[in-house]
């Protein structure tokens, strides 16, 4: 070739080879881009794997909790409920489906629910370990097999066929007739045809006299308004018969001995000439009043095997509002459930009634009567016959006078409950009518209904009644100055089931005390207070070998106060662990209370007797015998947990709603003046009804401030009273380790009111230790003097309000941790405080490190007042140093004691975190 013409192809060959070569490189470089890229592709889907499949532990402990529901009724084997009762189990599953995710688990928990033969199965084939407990479907199928026998096809047909009104309403008919209409599988034509005929002649006419629904739903509800119309005609003849029942009364004829049947008895009220006209005019049997028939074949007439004896109603009992009748609010409990209502004193009704929608709209059992009871009118008309009743229920009138009691029903438009003359027999009761209210009752309900109560002093008669000064008692009250009675007050009461029993621990027998020497005053004193008790029978001589010592200590008003030193007895005593309510509970229901009464018990424990053979027990010496007590005494240790569960059970229905109760303190409190003096009058009958009575001179009434347990009580908040105060500020430096155990036993009743009061005290509690030597020192003198001016400075604290957002402020040092539960007032809308809390650090808490110390204020704070935030309708907020809950939420880490805290936090609803720079 020539070489002039191959050295341009040479350089067009060698250009190639380098562009080439330059390809290669970078299908080389684009070769490991992607498989990096697919590298991290394949990284991302592994993590977003993990992400869905491993949540952190930390998110689902602040997952939203699933709800707590109640367990289903157990089942018992009742062929006609296994359907409903797998329903509500299954309902259970699918609320809690974390709780119950395994077969097992389901399965077992229907079996925790079976009673009777249902559970003898169910325990047979979990101890076979059968196959069908491995699947919840397959165990579900098998219960279905043996126990379910619900009515489809065929069977539904027949049943609907057959199904008519009756006695019911439309509403309980068309229930039923909807549970067939869904197994029977018929058409709606059919469904509308076989409901119309169903019906009562009454409400079948009024249907048929216009055009007929199409659809069962639209005749359902045309039925229904029917029924209410018939109702209200036959409320408004009530009515007529309500207000002409004395003409009715007196056109009666008079009866003689031998006239034959009494009122009770069936036939025995003849009826009036206008009755026997309207029956004949309307073609009715003149015997039972019912159509179709005549005296001379009435089904009624003759066989009283069948209906029992009629009973005999004024009117027709029901009375209109608008007639002036005496009603009283009781309380009905039975199985599961309770209602209030007022209730009818009708003395002319011969029996006790339920009015039947009330019964059925609070789902009160019933049952059915063995006989049917005929029921008559004072005219002497029939009315519908009574057929059912309730089952035995608690009937409470007047707060605590309770019985077992069972109701006929019965039609009452005009008062849910009638109690007749049968009741007023048996409880006897004296009633104020212009008050509507009881004053008493007899004897005998002393003992059975009223377990709380004291029966009435007979020994002392009303002539002889005192019921000391009613000077600082309002004129609303006056009507009941008996409860002020100081006669009635020292009179010995009877036993009764509060008596204080006094139980020794095995082998022990009471010691006998020290006699100790009495001055002249004190004597003169104890002659005094012998001849008084004895008189009153409150004390006897006594023969007993025990004998605890009897002493005497100065009151403010520089009176002799009678003291027995039984702390011998109280060591061998079992006691009675009655709780007494928490000082501070006192203030936790006063939010909204305007206006206070205070009430003292006069001679509270007096009116308690000893358990009889217990007397000898209590005896005690002095220089002028050997004396036992017939009554509670002060000093036992099991007397105030008795006190408070008698004053518990009195006014038990009041308690913190507008009382609350410390042993002989009484604190009323209301919103306003109007209701304020409705609760004091309800508060005083009901002790005096129960003979518990007040002293008078020692009571405030409709105050707008109050001093109750050591604090002053107002519509702006609680404070520390001021006598108080000023005791702490009086009060001299400690000498000796005692006299500081008595200073801080005495500041710490306040230390809600003082803010870290633990970390400003702990130089002075530190002192208290037998390990130390007591030396006061520069650091116990600043406390002493910091906490003296914290009492000078504390602030009034605003009754709590869960229906308003809740501030927690907290703060944590080396030594303590403090917390602030506060609240935006609305009148200035600035924060003010609740309360106060204060922690000393443990050794072991000391060594947490800052964040940990946080978190253990936070714990303790939200522990402390749970009671409140736990129920707050709005989130709270925490203040803090350090945003630790933000911490706890998103650590991806927690130690045990972390997260225990975490669980814990999960039941408040916290709002914001926010950095207080406290």
């Amino acid at each position: 070739m020539d070489p002039a013409t191959s050295d341009p192809l040479h350089s067009a060959v060698e250009i190639q080879g380098a562009m080439l070569g330059r390809h290669k490189q970078e299908l080389s470089a684009a070769r490991h881009a992607i498989e990096t890229l697919a590298t991290q592709v394949s990284n991302l889907t592994e993590q977003v794997h993990h992400l869905r499949l491993d949540p952190p532990a930390t998110s689902r402990a602040f997952e939203s909790p699933e709800p707590r529901i109640n367990n289903p009724p157990c089942y018992s084997g009742e062929p006609t409920e296994c359907r409903s009762f797998l329903t509500q189990c299954d309902i259970v599953f699918s609320l809690q489906p974390n709780t119950y995710s395994r077969s097992t688990a389901r399965v077992a928990y229907v079996i925790s629910l079976l009673i009777g033969r249902a559970r003898e199965w169910g325990t047979a084939i979990w101890e076979a370990r059968a196959e069908c407990t491995n699947q919840y479907q397959d165990f579900k199928e098998e219960m279905i097999r043996v126990f379910d026998r619900s009515v489809f096809g065929e069977e539904a047909s027949r049943a609907l066929s057959s199904l008519c009104q009756g006695n019911r309403s439309i509403t309980d008919y068309s229930i039923e007739f909807r549970t067939l209409a869904v197994s029977s599988g018929w058409n709606e034509p059919a469904l509308l045809a076989r409901l119309l005929e169903g019906f009562r002649a009454e409400v079948k006419d009024e249907i048929l006299s216009r055009e007929v629904p199409s659809s069962v739903d639209s005749l359902i509800e045309l039925a229904i308004r029917i029924e209410r119309r018939v109702d209200l005609r036959h409320r408004a003849r009530g009515k007529e018969l309500a207000l002409s029942v004395a003409s009715l009364s007196a056109s009666l004829p008079s009866s003689s001995a031998g006239s034959g049947a009494e009122p009770m008895q069936l036939g025995g009220i003849r009826i009036s000439t206008k009755e026997r006209e309207r029956r004949i005019t309307n073609r009715l049997c003149l015997y039972c009043g019912a159509a179709g028939h005549f005296v001379t074949s009435c089904p009624v007439k003759g066989q009283s095997s069948s209906v029992s004896g009629g009973l005999l109603v004024s009117a027709t009992t029901p009375v209109s509002p608008s007639r002036s009748c005496t009603t009283l609010s009781v309380h009905l409990r039975w199985t599961g459930s309770s209602a209030s209502c007022s209730a009818l004193i009708d003395s002319g009704a011969e029996g006790c009634f339920m009015d039947e929608t009330w019964a059925r709209e609070h789902d009160i059992p019933l049952r059915q009567l063995k006989e049917p009871t005929a029921l008559f009118a004072l005219d002497g008309s029939p009315l519908p016959r009574i057929q059912r009743e309730t089952l035995p229920l608690t009937l409470t009138v007047s707060g605590n006078h309770s019985e077992t009691i069972s109701f006929l029903i019965f039609r009452s438009p005009f008062t849910p409950v009638v109690l007749g003359h049968p009741w007023l027999v048996c409880h006897n009761p004296s009633i104020n009518w212009s008050s509507n209210s009881i004053l008493s009752w007899n004897a005998s309900c002393h003992v059975k209904c009223l377990m709380s109560a004291i029966p009435p002093v007979s020994s002392v008669s009303s002539s002889q009644e005192e019921p000391g000064d009613l000077t600082g008692v309002p004129e609303e009250y006056h009507d009941l100055r008996t409860v002020f009675s100081r006669s009635r007050a020292t009179s010995l009461p009877p036993h009764r089931s509060y008596d204080c029993s006094i139980d020794l621990l095995p082998g022990t027998t009471p010691p006998r005390g020290r006699l100790y020497s009495l001055s002249a005053p004190e004597r003169k004193a104890l002659e005094d207070y012998l001849s008084v008790a004895l008189d009153a029978g409150t004390i006897v001589p006594s023969s007993s070998p025990a004998g605890a010592g009897f002493f005497f200590v100065k009151k403010k008003d520089g009176s002799l106060r009678p003291c027995i030193d039984y702390r011998g007895l109280n060591d061998i005593t079992v006691k009675n662990r009655y709780p007494l309510p928490l000082m501070s509970s006192a203030f936790e229901i006063l939010q909204g209370a305007r206006f206070f009464t205070k009430l003292d018990l006069r001679n509270a424990y007096h009116l308690v007797r000893i358990r009889e053979g217990d007397e000898w027990k209590t005896a005690f010496n002095t220089p002028l015998g050997h004396f036992e007590y017939r009554v509670l005494p002060f000093g036992l240790a099991n007397a105030p947990a008795v006190f408070q569960a008698l004053v518990n059970d009195v006014l038990r229905d009041m308690l913190n709603i507008f009382v609350f109760v410390y042993l002989d303190d009484i604190l009323i409190f209301s919103p306003s003046l109007q209701i304020h003096v409705q609760h004091v009058r309800r508060v005083l009958q009901r002790l005096l009804e129960n003979c518990l009575f007040v002293k008078a001179e020692k009571c405030t009434f409709h105050a707008s401030s109050v001093t109750f347990l050591g604090s002053v009580i107002s519509a702006e908040g609680i404070k520390m009273d001021p006598a108080k105060v000023q005791a702490v500020i009086d009060w001299p430096v400690p000498k000796s380790r005692v006299e500081l155990q008595r200073f801080l036993g005495f500041a710490n009743f306040y230390r809600r009111f003082i803010r870290n009061f633990g970390q400003v005290a702990a130089p002075l509690t530190a002192l208290t230790s037998v390990k130390t030597c007591f030396k006061w020192s520069v650091s116990a003198q600043g406390a002493f003097d910091l906490l003296k001016n914290r009492f000078t400075s504390a602030p009034i604290l605003v009754t709590p309000d869960v229906s308003r957002q809740f501030v927690v402020e907290v703060d944590a040092s080396e030594v303590g941790v403090g917390a602030i539960l506060s609240q935006r007032s609305l009148s200035d809308d600035k924060v003010h405080p609740c309360a106060y809390f204060s922690h000393r650090l443990s050794p072991s808490e000391r060594n947490y490190d800052v964040g940990n110390r946080e978190l253990l204020a936070i714990r303790l704070a939200l522990g402390e007042w749970r009671q409140w935030l736990e129920g707050a309708t709005v989130p709270f907020v925490v203040w803090t140093d350090h945003r630790n809950l933000e911490y706890i939420r998103s650590a991806k880490r927690l130690n045990a004691r972390q997260a225990r805290w975490a669980l814990f936090f999960r039941s408040f609803r916290v709002r914001d975190f926010l950095s207080s720079g406290l």
